[in-house]
């Protein structure tokens, strides 16, 4: 069974909160999904799963 086109755009819900949520605390969006994936940080499950999918994103861009 072939993947479905466009899997990278539906896997992103909220286009553009991550990188909105990063420029309040001042941080680039790589900068922040580090901050956020530290151990102990008080993150929501929502906002560590966009920083997950942020350094996913970044890696496919990487090697494209």
């Amino acid at each position: 069974m072939t993947p479905p086109k466009r899997w990278i755009q539906k896997a992103i819900r909220r286009p553009g909160a991550f990188r909105a949520k990063a420029r309040r605390a001042g941080l680039s969006v790589a900068a922040y999904a580090s901050h956020v994936l530290r151990p102990g940080t008080r993150a929501s499950l929502r906002t560590r799963r966009q920083a997950i999918l942020a350094r996913t994103l970044r890696r496919l861009r990487r090697r494209l």
